[in-house]
């Protein structure tokens, strides 16, 4: 993938999840709720505030993240599918995932 998003854009890579069950009922996939966790695969290089100076992201590539159900737009980049958001869309970064 040869794109680098601008500012304080993140490109994100929903983390799929298992087969939802619910009561013993396999859920069909067009009834399924898109995954709120993913992978930060590229970020921009931080807002530019009014004096010219660069804010950097809190996220970094290969992070882990919860972001909301509405959060980014999604974009289709090599054939592969991915979400294009604010860093602010971001809820928040998950730790644990990189002892693991």
């Amino acid at each position: 993938m040869n794109a680098r998003p601008l500012h304080d854009r993140i490109i994100v890579q929903r983390l799929e999840e298992g087969e939802q069950k619910i009561g013993g009922i396999i859920i069909p996939d067009s009834a399924k709720e898109k995954p709120q966790q993913g992978k930060v695969i590229s970020v921009g290089a931080g807002k530019v505030k009014d004096d010219g100076k660069r804010i950097a992201l809190d996220v970094k590539a290969g992070d882990l993240i919860l972001f909301g159900k509405y959060s980014g737009q999604e974009i289709k980049l090599d054939g592969e599918e991915f979400l294009i958001m604010r860093e602010d869309e971001v809820l928040a970064v998950i730790d644990d995932a990189k002892k693991k």
